[in-house]
């Protein structure tokens, strides 16, 4: 299975798919694309030798006009079968993801519906939350409302701040996103019929 990585991130959960990629649990990354050159998750690709490119928001650029080019350098990079994102922090057109319709995966970091958007772990603790964790589902046209693939869950800790809930939240998605896109990769978890396939 040919997928890409989309990232605007530091990498965090990027490296741990490098790791599987290095040790062969992984296969079929055809690169890395992300929004600028100084994000964390390039300088990984670059030192795994992994193909990247770079694709820079133009001032006053429409949503839609940026996913075009954004489709492009993806379908530059070979036959992709499949988009993870990881850390992208922009919501998708709707042309978009009408193109890649169940074919680009997410991870968030909260038990999706609950806690959607960006400050998810602000957010658990703020509404005294006893369990949180993450999500790794299918981006449709909303925020955070595709189709969930898996959750797994971690508990929250009256000690917690939204940094030391990160960390762990962290820790499952490390675990977690690779094992989702091998257990895709071998047919042992099935995603919905694309449009493309």
């Amino acid at each position: 299975m040919n997928f890409i990585v989309l990232s605007s991130s530091h990498g965090t959960t990027f490296q741990a798919i490098l790791d599987r990629l290095a040790d062969g649990t992984l296969t079929g990354c055809l690169g890395l694309v992300a929004d600028r050159e100084d994000r964390g998750c390039v300088e990984k690709a670059r030192r795994a030798h992994l193909p990247v490119s770079i694709v820079e928001h133009a001032a006053g650029e429409e949503r839609e006009s940026y996913d075009r080019r954004l489709d492009a350098a993806i379908r530059k990079l070979g036959k992709v079968e499949l988009i993870a994102a990881i850390g992208w922090m922009y919501v998708l057109s709707p042309w978009f993801v009408k193109s890649w319709r169940n074919r680009i995966l997410n991870v968030h970091p909260s038990l999706l519906p609950r806690f959607p958007g960006a400050h998810a772990h602000e957010d658990v603790l703020a509404a005294g939350e006893k369990e949180s964790g993450m999500t790794i589902h299918l981006i449709d046209e909303g925020v955070d409302t595709g189709p969930i693939l898996i959750q797994k869950r971690c508990p929250v800790l009256p000690s917690d701040s939204p940094d030391t809930l990160k960390t762990r939240v962290q820790g499952l998605e490390k675990e977690w996103y690779p094992k989702v896109l091998a257990m895709i990769e071998k047919g042992t978890m099935s995603l919905p019929p694309s449009p493309q396939s």
